[in-house]
């Protein structure tokens, strides 16, 4: 064989050998899909043999406790039973979620344990240590029992004090600074970690017009308690909420006795929202005109039943006196108020029904009196003197609600109802808290 001859047949050979290899090569890598195809098939159709068995012979529970992942199939009817059956056990402050009191209903569950630890919670000089399984400072202070604002601040740390925290968390609060805060006539409470009252404008989004002043200096330092406020010269509409007071209706029932006093339907104050016009010069209100009311919320009336029994139709002076008492009390005056009424009825006609009545009607007001059924009665007077202040004589009654001592209820009834031409103002008074010694 010619040298030609030995290398044609030897570069036979070798492309022989490499499509030999490439085919085992190929066969190979086919073998080692086909097993990982195997294996995933396998895991599948384990996974699917316990879900199915699940449903009769337990469920299928995972729990997380610190990092690590442990399941299991459990026939346990609540998550505590299967935490107990995975040989878990809890501290009284751990946080488990689902709760432990949740029954097993589904055929899956994933349960996860949080321990708890120590936490140091320092707000301003106060430090105070708890053990708590919450992860968020909203949730430990909240758990500890203190009021955190949105403007305040929190950090949570390693404690670097071993010996006084032990192996636990801090949590610091950072507070802001609380001052009072007239924002175009709204007066609130308000919080800024700002430095300045220019940088709390600005954190809180208030942008100033040409017509805008604030009280302070905006370079001034937000310091607790101070007061700061905005308002806009010139004329402006402003919207507030304002409540609606409720109405009171009184059921007299003659089978209770005179002072006597249930709420039948508890009255509740309604809400509207108004929007005025008002003009300000020099930070004062110069001018303020109601232009649009709109009631949000409708009060409720309440309703009250009182007493209205006595002994006979006429009383003597000094029944007269403790039944007046009552009743002014009931109307919700004020002990001072009601004394001051009573020392005008004591001097004008010392507590008597007859003649011009207690409080000496005269003219076309006694005649509304008389017209009544039995005129004479402490009831019928005391009803008639009411309806009065309620009607005719409402900005009386105002004076007396606003009044805060008895002598200002003696003279803002003796001024607005009785009228009197001698009125001997400084008896009056004496009577009136005589009256209210004796009450």
């Amino acid at each position: 064989m010619d040298t030609c001859t030995r290398e044609g047949v030897t570069n036979l050979l070798m492309i022989k050998n490499i499509r030999i290899a490439r085919s085992w090569k190929v066969i190979w890598s086919v073998g080692i899909a086909i097993a990982l195809l195997l294996i995933v098939l396998g895991s599948l159709l384990m996974h699917q043999n316990t879900r199915a068995q699940s449903g009769t012979n337990g469920r299928l529970v995972a729990i997380h406790d610190r990092g690590e992942e442990k399941v299991l199939l459990s026939n346990a009817e609540t998550v505590g039973q299967a935490l107990a059956d995975a040989g878990i056990t809890l501290d009284s402050n751990d946080a488990v979620e689902p709760a432990v009191t949740q029954k097993l209903i589904a055929s899956e569950y994933q349960v996860n344990i949080y321990r708890a630890r120590p936490v140091t919670v320092v707000d301003g000089a106060t430090r105070e240590k708890i053990v708590t399984a919450y992860q968020t400072a909203g949730q430990i202070v909240k758990d500890v029992g203190i009021t955190l604002y949105p403007e305040d601040t929190t950090a949570i740390s390693r404690s670097n004090n071993m010996l006084a925290d032990g192996a636990g968390l801090e949590l610091k609060i950072e507070r802001a600074t609380a001052f009072q805060l007239n924002l175009y006539s709204s007066v609130s409470t308000a919080r800024s970690q700002a430095a300045t009252v220019g940088e709390m404008l600005k954190d809180k989004s208030i942008e100033l017009g040409k017509n805008d002043r604030v009280s302070v200096p905006l370079s001034t330092a937000v310091t607790a308690d101070m007061n700061v406020r905005v308002w806009r010269e010139g004329k402006q509409t402003v919207t507030a909420e304002e409540a609606v007071d409720f109405e009171t209706e009184q059921i007299r029932d003659a089978d209770r006795d005179v002072g006597y006093k249930a709420v039948r339907t508890e009255g509740k104050n309604g809400t509207r929202s108004v929007t005025y016009e008002i003009e300000i010069k020099d930070g004062k209100v110069v001018s303020r005109v109601e232009i649009a009311s709109i009631v949000v919320t409708a009060s409720t009336k309440q309703v009250e039943v009182i007493g209205a029994k006595f002994k006979g139709s006429y009383t003597s002076p000094s029944e007269n006196e403790s039944i007046t008492w009552s009743f002014l009390i009931g109307q919700g005056f004020t002990r001072e108020q009601t004394a001051g009424i009573m020392g005008n009825l004591q001097q004008e006609h010392g507590f008597k029904t007859t003649g011009d009545g207690l409080a000496q009607w005269i003219g076309s007001r006694k005649a509304r009196l008389m017209s009544r059924v039995d005129p004479l009665n402490i009831n019928t007077q005391l009803d008639f003197m009411m309806e009065e202040l309620n009607t005719g004589y409402r900005p009386t009654q105002n004076s007396i609600r606003a009044s805060t001592t008895v002598k200002q209820s003696v003279i803002a009834f003796q001024d607005g109802y009785e009228r009197c031409g001698t009125c001997m103002e400084d008896r009056r008074i004496q009577f009136a808290h005589n009256i209210l010694a004796s009450h």
